[in-house]
């Protein structure tokens, strides 16, 4: 078995991500994505049977500026995608790539036992993990 076969979606994921409360705003969230220079940020669960969420610059674009709403009046939870799409550590970052193209989605979090390990997004893909291949 070659080096590219056994690349993980673990081995390449940001550890370093964005997550706040459903009820934090848009503007607090737009505040907090611009600081770290990220372009999404996990909604985090209200319960353990609950699911995290997800918004990504996008769904702000969409549901927020487009439709010419106040980000201070805004919580996350009125646009965020619910639940969100994860991948486990172990998964191979071909098979992660194949998932993003099927579901059309570019950020995925990274989750095992419940709990968010990480995310990976396309740029981490090309960058991280075809750059460790080369």
């Amino acid at each position: 078995m070659n080096e590219k076969t056994k690349l993980t979606v673990v081995d390449i994921m940001s550890t370093q991500y964005l997550h706040l409360p459903g009820m934090a705003t848009v503007a607090e969230a737009i505040r907090d994505m611009s600081a770290a220079n990220a372009h999404s940020v996990l909604v985090d669960k209200r319960s353990d049977d609950d699911e995290y969420g997800i918004v990504l610059t996008s769904d702000i674009a969409k549901h927020v500026l487009a439709k010419d709403r106040s980000p201070e009046r805004v919580n996350l939870y009125e646009i965020m995608t619910k639940p969100v799409l994860s991948v486990r550590p172990g998964m191979s970052i071909r098979y992660c790539a194949r998932m993003l193209e099927h579901f059309g989605i570019s950020t995925v979090p990274v989750v095992e036992n419940g709990a968010v390990l990480g995310i990976v997004t396309y740029d981490v893909l090309v960058l991280k993990g075809l750059a460790t291949q080369a």
